[in-house]
């Protein structure tokens, strides 16, 4: 098992929790998802999230300006693909 704290936080939304910054990931090992440790912008809430629930926020300037194929992931992008404000 490994604890990694992030420097700096990365931006993330977590499906069915908001957007936040992932400030740590924990790895259990080869068996297990990755556990992204998210303070959730809204509520002010700790999340242990496992991987397949933890998004990158659009960012503009990388080209990633909405997600694909997430069943509730929110859609930021417009018709000329610049990406919303949160």
């Amino acid at each position: 098992m490994s604890f990694n704290q992030l420097d700096p936080a990365i931006p993330v939304h977590v499906l069915g929790k908001g957007d936040g910054y992932a400030f740590a990931m924990i790895d259990y090992g080869q068996e297990h998802n990755l556990i992204w440790v998210t303070a959730i912008d809204e509520t002010g809430e700790i999340w242990c999230a496992p991987n397949p629930k933890v998004r990158l926020q659009p960012n503009w300037s990388m080209e990633r300006t909405s997600w694909r194929n997430d069943e509730d992931g929110p859609d930021r992008s417009t018709t000329n693909g610049d990406a919303l404000p949160s």
